[in-house]
């Protein structure tokens, strides 16, 4: 059985990554734990993959700073929300295809999805959260009664 002394151990730093050129603003775990993915105010996204000595993927295409960053429950998508106005849906290989999503008129601030992978919801500036459907890649509909903006939604 565990001690007190234990459990109240400082937590210890496992590895450090090193890639992005400005603040890092969010983060997820694959859910397959081999991956990490990360946006930033560089406007990319990285992906990193966990093995040892395995090399990390610099995926570009946002227009300004990465907001929010989630992987799909199945880990084969990761979507990212952007001050650029945009959504989009990324394959997290080195190839880094991605599809763009549009439909909000200010900075999308988060991006989730829903725990069967289906729907992505998006928070924007624009004081409304979209609703999206993944395997359509299209907007479904808008939620637009807040009166001021919209930060983060699950």
């Amino acid at each position: 059985m565990p001690t007190m002394a234990s459990v109240m151990e400082d937590p210890t730093l496992e590895r450090h990554f090193k890639g992005h050129k400005d603040a890092v603003t969010s983060a997820d775990f694959n859910p397959n734990r081999k991956q990490l993915a990360s946006g930033s105010m560089d406007k990319t996204l990285m992906i990193w993959n966990l093995a040892p000595k395995s090399r990390a993927f610099r995926l570009l295409g946002h227009q300004d700073a990465i907001t929010g960053v989630q992987f799909s429950p199945s880990g084969r998508l990761v979507a990212t929300s952007s001050r650029d106005r945009t959504v989009r849906l990324w394959t997290p290989s080195i190839k880094g295809d991605s599809t763009v999503l549009r439909a909000h008129t200010a900075a999308v601030r988060s991006v989730s999805f829903s725990t069967d992978g289906q729907k992505l919801l998006t928070a924007s500036d624009d004081k409304s959260v979209k609703v999206w459907s993944v395997q359509r890649q299209r907007f479904i509909y808008s939620l637009n009664q807040h009166t001021d903006w919209v930060r983060w939604a699950r």
